[in-house]
């Protein structure tokens, strides 16, 4: 059996079904060149049939990416494989993954169909994939909950009709790591033709043990791995890739296996998603939390200025976490500038770099120190944020407030391409803020999430914001970061007013 494991990316099609983590094409299309840098092997784009925007994002990623494969997710309908295959056929290395459900409760009341319909439409997809595209995945979802010897049929068939990788989903995280190893086992020793295909395992989080699930189909068999970016996906999220690839790192002694991941570009591509999407990384996650790496207990800490290795398994190095401090500041220069970008996967066009280095120069004047976390908040401000329906030109706050006076604020923007004033108050700054954006733009979105995260150390820190918006049963999520608290706020609210008319706009 070959020591190579697959690693299968789907945090562009899976982890975008976590509540909050929408993004837009040019934010996929940047995710997935920076996932082509971490390695992975496969990139699940999108679901192509979902929505004409979705059909442009995967299009868009196969043309951009060029050393991974480029996936398009199908349900076993012929439309559906058409539209996938119409996707990814510009793609150098396409991939087409069909699937269909085989648990008895999935085809009882989400198919209405019998065993032998789900055999059959099996049989038609992949036969029909396999026309289109050299390389045909085939999932029975919800498998982890399916009759054995009714999988061992499904996978035979779709083996025979021609599909490359089997994928064995834990789609609702109900397996348990020695009971879904004996899944794994028990399918390559009775399907007929196991040995033409590779094996695939799709976790989800749901018990917390995605991770677990994994590890424990990879030593039983599993030769892919199908994992997302901070274990971000649908419900309770999916199996983390970092901690998957980490583990196999860390314990070679125990799994001797290879992937092709660049684990230097774990950490930058975790905090690439989470700047993205708006969402920290919480402090206590596994491999690329802020304590993954920190030391209170006096014990501990004795032990690691002695020897690292007393406490720890891996070194912040070894996931591109690095503590590096002033790099870029007032007195840098373009070509510093230009460096130290492509040092952090950015590869920007002069016009944007100049755009970058008056951002960065301004916030030079704010702060002490500038940190590459800032040089990338700036980045994904300036040149990766959504075209604009709103735009902040000018924001004043007073943030008095007693029994004579309320805070207000008072904002100039950009609405529809016309310059509005307007001024309200509020309960505090940030309220009347939001106010006054509210009266601007003519909406009144509901606040579901504010939020305020600190993207560096010290007291000058830039402020990253994030706020979920729901208005009309749409929700959005925004982020802006700025050494200005409240203009952060603005820029986050104003951010997710976007991002909310972006939807509309596609949902029509």
């Amino acid at each position: 059996m070959s020591d190579r494991i697959f690693i299968f990316d789907t945090t562009l099609r899976d982890g975008e079904q976590s509540p909050g983590a929408t993004m837009n094409l040019r934010e996929k299309v940047r995710l997935a060149r920076q996932l082509e840098k971490l390695g992975v092997d496969i990139i699940e784009a999108g679901f192509p049939a979902a929505s004409q925007g979705d059909f442009e994002a995967v299009q868009n990623i196969a043309r951009a990416v060029k050393n991974c494969q480029v996936a398009g997710l199908a349900r076993a309908v012929k439309s559906d494989i058409q539209t996938a295959w119409e996707a990814v056929k510009v793609a150098e290395n396409p991939r087409i993954h069909t699937f269909i459900a085989t648990s008895d409760i999935h085809m009882e009341y989400k198919l209405r169909k019998s065993r032998e319909q789900v055999l059959e439409m099996t049989k038609e997809a992949v036969s029909f994939a396999s026309s289109l595209c050299s390389t045909v995945e085939f999932s029975a979802e919800d498998a982890s909950r399916s009759d054995w010897d009714f999988l061992v049929q499904v996978v035979d068939v779709a083996i025979k009709a021609g599909a490359k990788v089997i994928n064995i989903p834990d789609t609702v995280g109900y397996a348990q790591p020695q009971e879904f190893a004996r899944l794994i086992k028990y399918l390559l020793e009775n399907v007929p033709d196991s040995d033409k295909a590779i094996f695939s395992v799709h976790c989800h989080n749901d018990l917390g043990l995605a991770v677990a699930n994994t590890l424990a189909a990879i030593e039983a068999g599993a030769r892919q791995a199908e994992v997302t970016l901070s274990g971000i996906g649908e419900r309770a999220g999916n199996a983390a890739l970092e901690e998957v690839i980490m583990a196999l790192e860390v314990r070679k002694d125990y799994y001797n296996l290879q992937t092709n991941i660049i684990t230097q570009h774990i950490f930058p591509s975790c905090r690439l998603l989470s700047m993205i999407i708006g969402q920290p990384i919480p402090p206590y996650k596994p491999i690329v939390g802020a304590n993954a790496f920190a030391h209170e207990s006096g014990i501990h800490q004795d032990g690691v200025l002695k020897h690292r290795q007393t406490y720890e398994i891996m070194t912040p190095a070894s996931i591109g976490k690095t503590s590096s401090d002033l790099v870029i500041g007032k007195h840098s220069g373009r070509h510093a500038l230009k460096q130290k970008l492509e040092e952090l996967g950015y590869n920007l066009e002069e016009e944007q770099i100049n755009q970058v280095f008056a951002a960065v120069k301004r916030l030079a004047d704010k702060k002490k120190q500038v940190y590459d976390e800032d040089v990338e908040a700036v980045v994904l401000e300036e040149i990766f944020r959504i075209p604009d329906k709103y735009e902040l030109v000018y924001l004043y706050c007073t943030a008095i407030s007693d029994d004579k006076a309320s805070p207000s604020a008072a904002l100039k923007m950009v609405v529809d391409g016309e310059e509005k004033q307007e001024a309200a108050f509020g309960v505090g700054p940030v309220d009347a803020v939001f106010n006054t954006i509210c009266r601007l733009t003519g909406r009144s979105p509901k606040l579901l999430r504010y939020s305020v995260n600190a993207i560096t150390g010290g007291t000058d820190a830039q402020g990253e914001v994030t706020v979920r918006l729901e208005e009309k049963g749409i929700t959005a999520v925004g982020r802006a970061a700025d050494a200005d608290i409240i203009v952060a706020s603005a820029r986050a609210y104003i951010n997710a007013l976007n991002r909310l008319a972006k939807k509309e706009r596609e949902k029509h």
